[in-house]
Formats: C-alpha cells, structure tokens, sequence
C-alpha cells in the first residue's frame, strides 16, 4: 500500500513538495488547498497589480498536471481539525481524510496593524483599507485602483492618493505598482529606513532616493495610527489624504491548526533537520509556517529548499536542511535589491560600497574568506557571480570582495559558466537553462522564472543557446 501523504496548504512550498512526490507509486499523495483557485505564485500578484503579468501566468501548476501525476488535488478545502490520534484531518463540512503522513504548509498570514478606523463596527474592514496577500485580494486591490485612476482622469479630479503601510519588501513592490498604475502613491515605514529587515540605512536612503525620483513620496521612523475622514494620520500628526490604504506591513506564520493539535508551536511549527514536528514524527511542517532552529522565512527559496529536502526524507534517503540559505529579490519596475544571508547580523568582516550618485548600495559580510551575507542595491550586475560564491562557499583572495563590488563594465559582460546558478529561488544553473529551447520549457523543467521572476530576463538571454559570455541582470 502507498504511503499516504496528505499536505494542507496549497502555495508555493506544497507545489514544490508535489513536483517531487507526484509520479512515485510509493505515495498516494493529497493536496488540501483552500483557495478556490489552482496553485499560483504569491510573489508575482504585484506583477498582475503593475499590468505586466496576467492572472493566468501566476499559475504554478494546473489542476490537469495535478491529476496526470496522480495527485488528488482539493480546491476550497479548509482543514479545521488535525486528529492526531486518529491520524486523520478533519475539514469544515465534516470530511475526514486519513493520513500516515501530514505536511503543513499553511504559509503566514496578514496581521491588522495598531491602527484606529481600519476595521468598522461591524467587523468589517473601512473600504479604502486593503491587505495584499491572495489573488483575490490583489484582485480587489486592482478594481479599486482601476476605478480611481478613470474617475482621476476628469479635468477637474485632482490624482488619486494610495498609502502604502509598510516598508518591506513587499511593501515597496505594491507601491511601486500603483504609482506606475498612475496613483500617487506614499509609503509609511515605522523603521529608520526603508527595507530595514534586510539592509542598512546606506541601502534603505538609495531606495528612498529611488522611489522619491519614480514620484513615490516615503516617510520613515512614522507610524499611522488613525484613518478618519480626512486621511491616514501619522504619530507626528501629519494628515495623508488618501482614497487606498494598503495593508503590507505586519505577518506572522499560520500555526493555529498546529497549536490545536498539540504540536510545538513558538513563533512557527518548531521542526528538526528532517523537517519533522519535535512533538510528532509523523507531521511535517515547511515554508512560512515552518520554524528551524528559531528561525522563520517569508521567502521562496528556503521554502522549495525544504520541499526537495522533505521529499528526500520521505523516501527514506539520507539527508539533512541546514537552513542556512537565505535569498530574496526585490521584484519591482525601476527598482533592483538582492539579499543574501543576513547581511545585518552575520559575523564577519564587512567590504561596502556606495554611490549616491548613481544610487547603489553594496555590502558583503566575508569570513573566513567566504562569503556569508551580502546585500546589493541599485545595480544587481554581480548577483549571479556572488550568488554563486556565496552558495559554494568559495574562498575569496584578500582582493577579490572589493572588485566584486564593482559595477560590470557595459561592454564587457562577465562569462556565464554552464555551472553558474541563474535562478537563485529554483537553484538552476546556467547549463540547465540553456538546454531548454524556450523559456516556457524552462519554466516547465526547471521551474526557473516562476519564483521572484529576477532571473526572467537572464534567462531569455540563455535558453537554446551555447555557452557564452552573458551579463547577469
């Protein structure tokens, strides 16, 4: 008899954990996701916001490919209930589905901000209040700002206002797309600097010049504390008029089912290095919802990492999750920020490098000749040289952190080796991609481009071509 996998959730660490257990007659596998809608990449919803993606694009697997590799996929499926003793889950009308082995993968969800007047009397969010997490959210966001910028197009309408909450990642990406939607569009970050999860004041001041030069006005070390009628007021008493307040600050791993069931539970479902709950050798937890060694992520590629890692421990195969890798891109119009590590944090010695001028921002955190963090802002032409240092660990000479720091002349593109990682959220190298002859079958084989979509345009450069010298953007 088959195994049987049963995975609760339906985002972008269980499609990546079906890829690796569809087909395999060991497991009868089933996925509970409680969207509507087949699997799709969160990470590119402010693409669909910004116009450049199509919904339909988002897909990462269709309900089809589900079925094909003998995955009984659920759509609107909402787990209510784990029995443990049981063995079984336990959805909201009543069903219950059995299971020798249980994956959660239940992701974070959003958490209201201390702000007065976002939610109404009856319990309802105020109408310009929005939260950016869900296609339908990013669906309703997308009607709202439609709808403003037509009616802004009478002679007599002044623009249209959006206030973004949040500076993060996240954050920067929605506002970004709403200003290119035509909104003027402000962003509210209670930190010093933009981004302050991920680089320092010298990183987070070029993206603040870099949103203020694309017409996005940005306050730092201000929090809104109330919407009224006249706008989102802010602790120093400033008055933003505004007709959208995105909500994209704030998040927190969804462990709620798992603390119902009695697993260990601190900030998410605290997991071994096999990714097994310490309460129970027969749960598993990855992804958001996932907490390793007190660590949590919010990002794609140690969530596919811990899907391939998670895989291999359920056939048995000797291996281990580390946890030690950590890569996230900033996807948005006119804006480049690649993160590496903990550039913050990490012990080492620090190599760093700024110009204002022309608005870029490195640092690299090096020990042992190694490269451990980095953080690269405005100019992201060495990513995928330092990606792969950092990744294999390569020990640097005394001169070699300074010169990776420098920008890549225009006419002289560094040579892109068939080794070299392309896509950091997938992990595929450069000799990967070119074997494919479209980007489509990229996409389908490798699963390149359908993370943050950063290596979108590398990879156009490469498939079907022979190994030559490229620049990595």
């Amino acid at each position: 008899m088959p195994e049987r996998v049963v995975v609760v959730g339906g985002g972008m660490a269980a499609v990546r954990l079906a890829e690796h257990l569809g087909g395999d007659d060991r497991f009868a596998v089933t996925v509970l996701a409680d969207e509507p809608h087949a699997p799709y990449n969160r990470i590119l919803l402010s693409a669909v916001l910004e116009g450049t993606h199509a919904p339909s694009a988002l897909t990462l697997r269709s309900q089809a490919w589900f079925a094909d590799h003998g995955i009984d996929l659920r759509l609107g499926a909402r787990v209510l209930e784990v029995d443990r003793d049981a063995r079984e889950v336990v959805l909201v009308d009543g069903e219950r589905v059995g299971f020798d082995r249980l994956v959660l993968a239940t992701g974070s969800i959003p958490t209201l901000p201390p702000i007065r007047g976002l939610v109404r009397r009856d319990g309802t969010l105020h109408p310009k209040v929005h939260a950016f997490r869900s296609l339908a959210d990013c669906r309703r966001l997308d009607e709202a700002a439609s709808l403003l910028v037509e009616e802004g197009r009478s002679p007599v309408a002044r623009p249209a206002r959006a206030v973004v909450v949040g500076g993060g990642l996240l954050g920067l990406q929605v506002a970004r797309a709403l200003s290119v939607r035509g909104l003027r569009t402000e962003v509210v970050e209670g930190a010093g600097h933009l981004l302050a999860s991920q680089v320092g004041p010298g990183g987070g001041w070029v993206l603040e010049r870099d949103l203020r030069r694309l017409g996005t006005d940005v306050y730092t070390g201000a929090r809104a504390v109330r919407l009224t009628d006249e706008g989102l007021r802010l602790d120093n008493g400033y008055v933003l008029p505004t007709e959208l307040v995105v909500l994209t600050a704030g998040g927190r791993p969804s462990t709620s089912l798992a603390r119902r069931a009695g697993l260990m539970v601190r900030r998410g479902v605290v997991v071994d290095s096999s990714l097994t709950s310490v309460t129970d050798d027969r749960v598993h937890a990855i992804g958001d919802c996932a907490e390793h060694r007190r660590r949590t992520t919010g990002f794609v590629p140690p969530a596919w990492e811990q899907a391939e890692v998670l895989a291999r421990v359920l056939r048995g195969d000797a291996t281990a999750y580390d946890g030690r890798r950590s890569v996230a891109r900033l996807r948005a119009t006119g804006l480049e920020v690649a993160v590496l590590g903990d550039p913050e944090h990490a012990e080492g010695e620090v190599v760093e490098m700024s110009n204002p001028i022309a608005g870029s921002h490195r640092r690299l955190v090096v020990h042992g000749g190694r490269i451990v963090a980095a953080a690269l802002v405005g100019d992201l032409s060495r990513v995928g040289l330092i990606t792969q240092l950092y990744d294999r660990g390569t020990v640097l000479g005394p001169d070699e952190p300074g010169q990776l720091l420098l920008p890549e002349a225009a006419d002289a593109p560094a040579p892109l080796p068939d080794g070299a990682e392309v896509c950091a959220c997938a992990g595929v190298t450069a000799g990967e991609v070119r074997a494919c002859a479209t980007v489509a079958e990229c996409a389908d084989r490798t699963r390149a481009t359908t993370g943050c979509g950063g290596c979108a345009d590398v990879v156009r450069r490469l498939v079907g071509s022979s190994p030559a010298p490229v620049a990595v953007g």
